[in-house]
């Protein structure tokens, strides 16, 4: 199982460096594997009650961020397969603000989309960890630009790190909750 080392600047499109540069250097799979067990005990702290707060009218509740940050992976690890396979066919985006009113999540219990997350990331984990380097290597388009495998990683470590900041500053600080 090889590591997976930082993407370097022409594997990914420039919005997504963002993400990137908040993981911490070493190997994004072991970030991935690591990282999850932090963000599922941040999540159990929060009572049920909380799942419904936004933090400013129109935002989307904790609740909802939890399910963007499950389809997020799902989509960043969709993608990932379909490059390790050698597909170049060119991928949509995804408009997440079009997603998430229709994704339910303020219906379900926080509980419940904490273990979808925790699922999802085994998925995620199990996918990167069967990929060899040059499946990591490889390229496809997907919103118009082209990135590696490996970058998709990377991203996906780095989304979760960004979501987990916005919840510690915007919904859980105010609360007097322990920010991540």
């Amino acid at each position: 199982m090889p590591a997976i080392p930082r993407p370097s600047a022409d594997e990914f499109a420039p919005y997504y460096g963002r993400y990137i540069n908040a993981v911490p250097d070493g190997d994004a799979l072991a970030l991935l594997e690591r990282q999850i067990g932090e963000t599922l005990a941040l999540l159990r702290t929060i009572p049920e009650a909380r799942g419904s707060h936004r933090y400013a009218p129109g935002k989307w509740s904790i609740k909802e961020v939890l399910g963007h940050m499950a389809d997020t992976e799902r989509v960043f690890a969709y993608r990932a397969l379909r490059f390790a396979r050698g597909d170049r066919t060119p991928l949509p985006g995804f408009e997440q603000n079009d997603w998430v009113p229709f994704s339910n999540a303020d219906a379900r219990p926080l509980g419940e989309l904490v273990e979808e997350l925790r699922l999802v990331r085994g998925a995620t984990v199990a996918l990167f960890r069967g990929l060899d380097d040059a499946a990591l290597a490889r390229r496809g388009t997907a919103s118009g630009v082209e990135f590696t495998t490996r970058a998709l990683a990377w991203i996906i470590a780095g989304h979760e790190r960004h979501h987990l900041r916005v919840l510690g500053e915007r919904y859980l600080e105010a609360a007097g909750s322990a920010r991540p």
